[in-house]
């Protein structure tokens, strides 16, 4: 079971669909399409019906190169969103940040899950989760998206060794495991080889009960394997990615095209969850 805040997410019955909703200006994908009030509403209105779970809102662009707002920027940016999706909403929301202030100020507009996207755990995210009953997504990410890591042990060893350090900061602070959801960071600090290590070899990273996010959605290895130069134009790509993650365990994928994504999702679940009738 996943709890966020006021939604509760059981393991391994489907896949549960994140969809991405970026309130910038420079997202790589989609920045600008979304960056006002009512189109950020419009949007995540329309996701949740095309069959969305989640709603991740994200105020600071995490693109390669992007230039990152200040913690006062970002939630300067991201509270005229948060008022605008405020009791409008059946699905979860996520706020998609770093910052612990921001993260603060959103659990307190109602958002139900902190996706930290730092990269490494942070304590004091952790004890917000724990106070606010909120989800905490951890992801691997130990040197942005401008470059990848050098793996030691090897990408998958090198993250699986992350999430055990997780797991075990979790529990030192007393975040209840439920609560807790691991991103394997695709397309963060990894070759294209790695993200594709990652996800030929996710059963690995499954850990029995903890709640699991892929989150490849129309990245540059997608681009790599595809061909396909134009982001937007990557969602079939996106879908056989995604696919193998759900055979090797994903419980979450977060995606930009919620139809596909949905879609795809399904059809994955009734072969490998065997959800299919």
């Amino acid at each position: 079971m996943f709890k966020a805040g006021k939604f509760s997410f059981p393991l391994g019955e489907k896949t549960y669909v994140m969809g991405v909703l970026n309130y910038t200006p420079d997202s790589f994908s989609d920045g600008g399409l979304y960056n006002n009030p009512e189109a950020a509403l419009e949007h995540a209105l329309e996701m949740q019906e095309q069959g969305a779970d989640i709603i991740d809102l994200g105020a600071n662009s995490t693109r390669p190169d992007a230039v990152i707002l200040s913690a006062s920027e970002e939630k300067e940016r991201l509270m005229p969103a948060l008022e605008a999706l405020k009791g409008k909403l059946t699905a979860a929301v996520s706020v998609d940040t770093f910052y612990p202030s921001c993260a603060e100020a959103a659990l307190k507009e109602g958002a139900d899950i902190i996706n930290d996207v730092s990269g490494v755990f942070n304590s004091e995210m952790a004890l917000l989760a724990k106070k606010y009953g909120a989800g905490y997504i951890v992801m691997h990410n130990p040197c942005g998206a401008n470059e990848p890591a050098e793996y030691k042990n090897g990408v998958v060893e090198d993250v699986r060794n992350f999430f055990l350090d997780a797991l075990n900061l979790a529990a030192e602070i007393g975040l209840p495991k439920e609560q807790l959801c691991l991103d394997v960071g695709l397309g963060f600090s990894k070759t294209n080889g790695d993200n594709y290590d990652i996800l030929r070899e996710m059963e690995w990273l499954k850990f029995k009960g903890i709640a699991l996010l892929a989150a490849g959605s129309r990245k540059r290895f997608i681009g790599a394997a595809s061909g396909v130069k134009e982001c937007r134009l990557r969602d079939p790509g996106t879908v056989a990615a995604h696919t193998a993650a759900i055979a090797g365990g994903a419980d979450i994928i977060r995606v930009h095209d919620v139809f596909s994504g949905v879609q795809g999702a399904r059809v994955a679940d009734a072969i490998f969850r065997n959800t299919g009738k």
